[in-house]
């Protein structure tokens, strides 16, 4: 076994501020590069919740540095979100190249925020850093991270933001202000007079990022333009392994860069996406298991990716597809080299009793007749027509009382596939359900619902997940998302959700039902209807909102999806 040895050193930046590390080594006077990490939670923990230990790599021939970034564990400074990185990571990375032994090849690797800090310090491309390996990140901060269709993300910001203040209290010695913060972290405060903006954050975290991205729900706003990596790596070419999740909340993030980066780099892109939330990364994830070929691969994989740039090992890495994607439902990872284009279309229909019956809500498959200019029913098993169900509309009454929950998907804790048929059988919620499938299904890539909607109310959202239904009746979500409409624009068009991507194989006997609310509370924070954002809504303000969904020829709302019967 190789003997690791473990030590603390600093550096300090271009303006004096001291930053704290762990370094890892072998105990040998063998010159090796660096892989770093830079985070904000504390250096001993090292992401070890989805990674090997720093001790683990240093194992494999490598100078491991994990470093506090400014204001967090032992560094000095203050801590302020993201703002920072670009800097101090230039000048971290200057220092690790040139530690005793080291080659002066770096890489780094991470995920989530330490996936973030690869980026800023990536936008410099310094000549010492030959490689990264980005986890769940934002490409573009405000669509990737804060906000999803102009939604804000609120219980995946106002959780991490309860985390960080509350990191922040322990390191100044406040226990009061750290009990409370912990408290809430596992009970957020949801129920104050303006349900977004809850009091304890204005009490104990005003400097909070939260308040900042809460109070800028305007994309083009300076802020999010000064932080986005999107605008910061415009002329970054380097090798990228990208590693994403199908249920982790910044899964948009990790495709973009990895499209971004694709278009504009010589440099190999690689990416890897498998059946996980954010944390964990395991054969098991919500109510499903998803075999041992879903255990996370990603230390191997790692090593062999810095291997190959760091070591000028020949690990056959750029010969193999540069996309894999895990494929659920016949649990197995599937080696492209780009992603499907096979567009398949479901149309709605419906009796308009599609939230309170199972049966009267559906999803045809058409296929268009070019010369007649009529559609064929291909579902030629069941024995309804589609002139019994067109043209109609189904009413939706959105009570703010008793909005509809989150329940597992990408943008909650616990996330994942549940068993969500009570959830359907509520009166707020249309379902609209395909015939049983006669064969496999392939699903990969980008998923789409464009929906014809009306209200009278100035604003609403629409809440679509998309699941699978058993012969026995369970319903188990796979892929969603949720959109902010304002309702002058959705009386001319179509209302269109682009849904989490996802890979998956839908089963002979198995249906496809899509499911419409207006909320999925707390996920997102409800629509009050008033047409007030967010960070101004109070509870007071909440009405109720009835919302009309449309199906037909005259105003064909419908599933689009990208069948990849080839892989």
């Amino acid at each position: 076994m190789v003997k690791i040895n473990k030590q603390t050193a600093s550096m300090q930046t271009r303006g004096g501020v001291r930053l704290d590390a762990d370094i890892y080594r072998p105990d040998s006077d063998e010159e090796l590069p660096v892989l770093l990490m830079r985070q904000p939670y504390g250096r001993e923990i090292a992401s070890t919740v989805v990674y090997a230990h720093p001790r683990w790599y240093a194992a494999q021939g490598y100078i491991v540095v994990i470093q506090d970034v400014r204001g967090r564990g032992t560094s000095e400074g203050e801590f302020d979100l993201f703002t920072h990185e670009v800097a101090d990571g230039l000048d971290t990375i200057n220092w690790v190249s040139q530690l005793p032994n080291s080659t002066g090849k770096v890489g780094m690797y991470g995920f989530s925020y330490q996936g973030m800090t690869q980026l800023y310090t990536a936008s410099h491309q310094p000549e010492c850093l030959k490689a990264i390996a980005p986890a769940m990140v934002a490409y573009d901060l405000y669509t990737d991270w804060a906000y999803e269709n102009g939604a804000f993300c609120l219980f995946a910001n106002l959780a991490w933001a309860i985390q960080l203040a509350g990191e922040t209290a322990r390191l100044q010695g406040d226990e009061a202000a750290y009990l409370k913060l912990r408290a809430a972290s596992s009970n957020l405060p949801l129920n104050g007079s303006i349900p977004a903006n809850p009091e304890l954050m204005r009490e104990l975290a005003p400097d909070s990022f939260y308040h900042q991205w809460l109070n800028n729900p305007d994309h083009n706003a300076e802020y999010w333009q000064k932080r986005s990596p999107k605008y910061l790596l415009e002329n970054v070419d380097l090798p990228m392994l990208h590693v994403g999740g199908w249920f982790d909340p910044y899964l948009r993030g990790t495709l973009n860069l990895y499209r971004a980066m694709t278009a504009q780099c010589e440099q190999p892109q690689h990416l890897l996406v498998g059946p996980w939330a954010h944390l964990p990364w395991g054969r098991k994830l919500g109510a499903v298991d998803y075999g041992l070929e879903a255990q996370n691969p990603i230390d191997e994989i790692q090593v062999r990716w810095f291997d190959h740039w760091l070591k000028d090992k020949d690990t056959e890495l750029l010969e193999e597809p540069p996309i894999a994607l895990f494929e659920m439902g016949s649990d197995r990872w599937l080696e492209l080299a780009r992603f499907p284009q096979n567009p398949k279309i479901y149309y709605l229909a419906s009796d308009g009793l599609a939230s309170l019956r199972e049966d009267s809500g559906m999803l045809w498959e058409y296929e268009a007749d070019t010369e007649s200019g009529s559609r064929e029913l291909i579902a030629t098993d069941l024995t309804a027509t589609i002139t019994e169900f067109d043209n109609n509309t189904d009413i939706l009454v959105h009570d703010p009382w008793r909005p509809v929950p989150a329940l597992g998907g990408h943008a909650i804790y616990p996330g994942g596939s549940f068993e969500r048929s009570s959830l359907d059988c509520r009166s707020d919620v249309l379902t609209y359900t395909s015939p049983p499938l006669d064969s496999e299904l392939h699903l990969a890539g980008a998923i789409t619902v464009e929906i014809y909607c009306t209200a009278e109310e100035p604003s609403f959202d629409l809440s679509a997940v998309l699941s699978i239904v058993n012969p026995d009746g369970t319903v188990f979500n796979f892929t969603q998302s949720y959109i902010r409409v304002a309702a002058a624009d959705s009386n001319t068009q179509p209302v269109k959700i682009p849904l989490q991507p996802t890979c998956i194989c839908v089963g002979v006997g198995q249906s496809l039902r899509l499911s419409l609310g207006a909320a999925c509370f707390p996920a997102y924070p409800v629509n009050s209807g008033t047409g007030k954002l967010s960070h101004e809504s109070r509870s007071l303000d909440m009405q109720i909102i009835t919302l009309s969904i449309h199906s037909g020829v005259d105003r064909p709302s419908k599933l689009i999806v990208n069948n990849s019967l080839s892989v």
